[in-house]
């Protein structure tokens, strides 16, 4: 009977455990579905991006296994890019917000409506 009670102790400590790890991480899912809705259109550029060089290559009568490794290196040279010109972006628009928000503040008084003030 002793062991019973263990058990089932057991058990339940271990659901509780588990359900509060997994409600913990019950903040990630919004963050995974605005990677699923930004990486599928990357994905669909990449592919329409190479494609062409695929078919030429495919044209040309190499062989396919040539085929495949330039595609491939190609993609990820594409995406390469890509992730670097997204991580300029995340670094340059909190500057640039910054650097607005600044000039703004110290405008000395002009009238940003009237083209001749400024």
């Amino acid at each position: 009977m002793w062991s019973l009670i263990t058990s089932l102790l057991a058990k339940v400590a271990l659901l509780k455990l588990l359900l509060k790890t997994l409600g913990s991480l019950g903040w990630l899912l919004p963050i995974a579905f605005v990677l699923k809705l930004v990486g599928l259109p990357v994905l669909i550029v990449l592919a329409i991006l190479a494609a062409p060089i695929f078919i030429i290559l495919a044209i040309i009568g190499l062989p396919i296994m040539f085929v495949i490794i330039a595609g491939v290196l190609l993609l990820v040279g594409f995406f390469f890019i890509l992730s670097m010109g997204l991580l300029v972006l995340k670094i340059a628009i909190p500057i640039l917000l910054v650097y607005w928000l600044i000039r703004w503040f110290f405008r000395n008084g002009k009238n940003s409506i009237d083209p001749a003030v400024d």
